[in-house]
This record gives structure tokens, sequence and C-alpha cells, in this order.
């Protein structure tokens, strides 16, 4: 930014040539990468066009100074106006790009909106009346330049007094690493046209307004292109949704996903790059790739400019056909087209990954609208759960407990059960474990609806005790990632306290983990709350891989074997002997063994023969609301 100064000999075409060129640097730069379209944007782009057009009419008017026989005098004035106005143009840009970063609103806002607006209208005026009326820079009948007052400068040091005020009263605002590189940009524009000034300099006044556009193109506006593979970030590719969807068009989209590189700090390898690369570039027309998490690329292009998509798509896939046994990761395509009420809510990566979760490995699917209906609905609970969550209500009403009645052998009663969740949501209804809680886990919500379900069991125990009914305790499921958090035996505490039952009343039932840190997690807590009278189950034995070594470590009170073993029971002798031999053995070590899934007679008939104290299962009970839990318990005497 600068003050002009008009002498024949002090000048060279040099600056405003820099100007011309570095702007046109900027139109291929910005024409050609991805820059997230935002009104912040769109005044960067006038910014640059003004400082275009004001390096042409520089240069047209000083030499039209310099040689005044090349043009006419009012047409050298004509030059002169379009110049300082264009300069005039680019200040009042500038103080508008820095009061949309600034984010001011309202009467501040207004103010200083208005203040500029005027400044900028006066100092038009101011310059056109000069020349008209010769106060200001005129040239006489013998070709000698007038000077007169200079009022570009007083324009000058208006609007760069203004912007700088408006940067330090609101520094607070933004970064201040950011506000201080462009405070020092504009100061070094402003002391190179001192210098210049003192050397009777006219060359560089246009110049000294590009140094703030380039801090603003580095700062703002850079490019967010990954160099190695070429692709843009997930910011980039909302931003991109967000302005195709404005202006109501339909993009074509595509995701890959190589399962094998998702992870933190994992890389696609070079050679895979490589092949990604080539796709991006050669198939549709102004597409963009954007790396969305890591291991999934999405491609996305408009469809008015590739009207043959659909022949477009076949090409690449049959291409990735064949490349495919080169390098053989497995994969997971997925392929769409833009709809409104996705673009709205930027959910196309939850979309997709929504659709991987279902899809096996090496497959490609095509949208549908079926899976627009499921996942509108896989939303709906997301969003249920998230309330309930955010609203930390222990007596949430769409929160359910359920139980199922657990059969103690020696006793010959119904005194033990298990809590069992559900959820019952407006406009769905009942939602069962199986949906509801893989969701809730992965965002990070189950602890929440866990300690829902303990108050309520906790407050159905107190309840019952207090009807006259004999219960030992009721079990309520826990996750390891809930174990993981350092609260979580306060938490847990806190609520059995507050509803006045005894601990002992309560048990944990928990999924063996292979994590080792897990497994010194949970350690850890189970020692802390065994100490207030609580039991511990371990859930679902033999279901997957089971460490006994770990098993013995921890100080479980209940086995519960899943019906996978009581189904195993019942293939032959040598199946009963493998069970029964487990069984035994755990109940020599002073654990109780419960078995799950018990369905029929001949279930109990071997359940009992092999070490079972409990039993569990349709036989006795599908699982029932909590409420009726005292059809089964008996009452005390």
């Amino acid at each position: 930014m600068g003050i002009s100064v008009f002498d024949n000999s002090n000048y060279s075409p040099v600056g405003d040539l820099v100007v011309i060129a570095t702007c046109f640097v900027f139109i291929i730069l910005l024409s050609t990468a991805y820059v997230s379209q935002t009104r912040l944007y769109a005044i960067f782009k006038a910014i640059i066009l003004t400082l275009t057009i004001s390096g042409f009419a520089g240069l047209l008017y000083h030499y039209g100074i310099i040689k005044p026989e090349l043009f006419p005098i009012p047409v050298i004035y004509a030059f002169r106006v379009i110049y300082h106005t264009a300069l005039y143009s680019n200040l009042l840009l500038y103080l508008h790009y820095t009061l949309q970063v600034l984010r001011l609103n309202g009467q501040k806002y207004k103010n200083v909106a208005i203040l500029s607006f005027v400044m900028f209208i006066l100092l038009c005026i101011t310059e056109v009346l000069g020349v008209v009326f010769g106060f200001g820079f005129s040239i006489d009948k013998n070709m000698q330049i007038i000077r007169g007052f200079d009022y570009f400068a007083l324009g000058y040091i208006l609007f760069v007094s203004l912007i700088l005020g408006l940067l330090i009263a609101n520094m607070n605002r933004i970064f201040k690493q950011i506000i201080w590189s462009v405070i020092l940009s504009t100061f070094i524009s402003f002391m190179l046209i001192i210098i210049q000034t003192l050397h009777g300099q006219a060359s560089y006044t246009t110049v000294t307004f590009l140094f703030p556009v380039i801090a603003l193109m580095y700062l703002i506006h850079s490019n967010p292109y990954d160099i190695e593979i070429g692709s843009l970030d997930l910011s980039a590719f909302n931003d991109y949704v967000n302005y195709y969807h404005h202006r109501k068009k339909v993009l074509v989209i595509m995701s890959l996903y190589l399962w094998e590189f998702d992870g933190e700090g994992k890389k696609y390898p070079h050679a895979v790059q490589e092949e990604i690369r080539k796709f991006a570039g050669e198939f549709f027309k102004g597409a963009n790739l954007f790396q969305v998490t890591n291991g999934r690329m999405v491609l996305a292009a408009d469809i008015e400019r590739n009207a043959n998509y659909d022949h477009v798509i076949n090409l690449m896939l049959n291409a990735f056909q064949d490349i495919y046994p080169k390098y053989g990761h497995d994969f997971k395509i997925v392929i769409l087209k833009s709809m409104a009420e996705i673009s709205e809510h930027q959910e196309y990566v939850s979309l997709i990954k929504y659709i991987e979760n279902s899809m096996p490995i090496n497959d490609i699917h095509y949208f549908e609208n079926d899976d627009l209906v499921s996942y509108k609905r896989h939303r709906f609970i997301v969003e249920q759960l998230e309330d309930i969550h955010k609203k930390r209500n222990l007596d949430d009403e769409r929160v359910l407990v359920y139980c199922q009645p657990v059969f103690n052998i020696q006793k010959g009663s119904f005194d033990t059960a298990e809590a069992l969740m559900r959820i019952r949501l407006p406009e769905i209804g009942m939602i069962y474990p199986n949906e509801f809680i893989p969701i809730a886990e992965e965002q990070g919500l189950i602890h929440m609806l866990s300690l829902i379900i303990l108050n309520k069991t906790c407050k159905s125990i107190s309840k019952l005790l207090q009807d006259g009914y004999k219960i030992s305790r009721i079990s309520v499921n826990f996750s390891i990632i809930e174990m993981r958090d350092e609260d979580f035996c306060f938490d847990v505490s806190k609520v059995i306290k507050d509803s006045g039952i005894d601990f002992d009343k309560i048990a944990i039932e928990i999924t063996e983990s292979q994590n080792e840190e897990d497994f010194l997690v949970v350690k850890e807590k189970i020692d802390v709350l065994r100490q207030s009278g609580m039991k511990f189950y371990l859930d679902d034995f033999g279901t997957g891989y089971s460490n006994f070594e770990r098993i013995m470590e921890l100080p479980f009170d209940i086995i519960k074997f899943d019906r996978s073993l009581v189904l195993a029971s019942t293939e032959g002798s040598k199946s009963e002997k493998m069970v029964s031999h487990m069984a035994r053995m755990f109940s020599e070590m002073n654990y109780s063994i419960l078995y799950e899934g018990v369905e029929s007679e001949l279930d109990e008939e071997k359940c009992l023969r092999m070490s079972a104290r409990y039993l569990q299962g349709f036989k006795y009970s599908k699982p029932i609301p909590i409420e009726h839990l005292k059809e089964y318990v008996g009452k005390t005497a």
C-alpha cells in the first residue's frame, strides 16, 4: 500500500510490471488450486483484481507523464483517476476483508463500514474534481506537471490508520500470530513508501499494496494439497460440497477405503500413492481428490462437466480391477451422487462409513434409496444418544431397563437377574442393544446409558426390598471402554450410594479384553469396587480367545459360560467333557458358574451335570421389564 509520487525522471516500470505479473500468478494458482469458496475468498479475489487494474493503470499513467505525446492529456487524467480509484478500492476491500476476519458485527461493523465507504466516495470525488478544477494534479499548456495537494497520500494514511487501528483494537479475536503478520506486512509497506518518498521515487507505490496480499494468501488462503498424493483434506471436502450445494449442482462422489492404512500415522506406500494420483487426474474433468480419513480417499466431480459419468465410472472400475492383483490391498468402494439433505449437514463421510460397515471386503457398492432410509434412522439414533448424553438425566424415559431372571440352583429360586438395556425413541419405537450399543460405543456415548441403567436398576432393587421381595443382586453390563475412564469408579459408586441400597446388591458384568493395557485398567477398577462389597461377572466366556492366566489374576466371582459352550456340550461326549472339565476347574477355584442361553430341558440337564450354580435363558424367562421381576422372585417370610 503506498502514496504515489509523480516525477518524470524517477519512475521505473519495474514495480508495476512486478505487480501485474504477480497478480497473474495469483490468478493462475487460484484457478488451478482448490481454495475454500467463502465470502472472505470472494473479497480476496476482488483485491487481486483491483491490484491488477491499478498495475496496468499506473503503468499507462506514468508512461503518459514521461512521454505525453503518447496520449492526449484527458486520457492521462483518466489513467490517473483509474489508477488512484483502483488503489482506493483496494484499500476499501482490504478494510472490509479485515472486518470479516475479525468477525465484527452489529453497530460497530456498521459504523466502520459506513465510515470507510464515505471516505472512499469522498476521495474518488476529490480525485476527479482536483483534475477538473486544477486544485490537484494537472498538466499545463507547456506539458509541465502541477502537483497541487496530494489527496491520495491523505486517503492512504486515513485507510491504513483505520485498518491498523481495527487490528490492534481487536487482537484478542483471532490468533495473535496472524494479526501480527498482517500488521507487520502492512507496516513494511508503509515504511517502503516513506523510503521511496525520501528518495523522490514513484516506482514502487503499487508494489507496496502487494505485500499484505501475499501475507493473506499464505496465512488464510494457502493451498491445503498433500504434496505426495495430491489430495485435499476433510475441511476442503466439506467446503467443496457446500460450494456446489449452494449453487444447486450435483456431484458424483467415489470413495475408496483401504482399511489396511486406516489408523493414526499410517500412510499409503509410494506405489499406491502414484496409482491414486493417476486415477484422480485421468478420468473425470475438473475432479478433486480428498483424503477424508487415513485410509479413505474421496474423488468428487461436477456432473455438469462430466455428462458421461456412468461410462467414466465403469472405465475407472475396470482400470482398478486390472491393477488390483498387483497390490492386493483389501478395499471397499462406495459410489453415489450428492444429495441436498446430506450436503446440508456435511455428512458424506458418516454416510460412507455407515454403508461400509455392512459391506463385505473387496466390494463395490452403488448407493440406493434404501441406504438413505436406513442411514437416516441411524442418524436419528445417534442424535438421540447424543441428546441423552448431553442432558445427563439418570431418569431419562427413553432408556428402559429390562431384565432376565437367573435361577439359583442351590436355593431353587430366582434371586438374581441380569439388567438389560433397551431404548424407546419417538417415531422409531423400541431399539435393541445389537443396534444401538455399537453406535454408542463408537460415538463415546455408552457410559451415560450404562449409568442410567445402573440408576434405574438400583431404584428397582430398592422398591423390591421395600415391598418385601427377596433379591440377592442384579448384574449390570459395563464395557471395557467405560472402565478406561479415570472417573469410572466414582461414577458407579455415586449412583449406588445415592440410591440408598447396599453395594452388594449390584454386580458388574464385563467382557474379557486381549489388550494388556485394558487388563491392567480392569484389574485396578475391580480391586477398588470390590472393597465396597460389589461382585463381578466375567461375561461371554467361550466366545473368543480366553487367557486363563489373566482370568485367574482378576478377582471375578462368577464366570458366565456363553450359549455357544452349552451348544458345544451337546455335540458329543468329547465336547461335553471339555466344557465340564473347564467348569469344574473354575468351581474348584471358588468361581461360580452361570450358564447363559438355557432354552430347553436338555440344555438344563447338561448344565446341571457341568458344575452349574446359576442358569439363565428362555427356558425360564425371556427379557422382561424390570418392573415384572417381582413375578419371579419370592417374598421374605
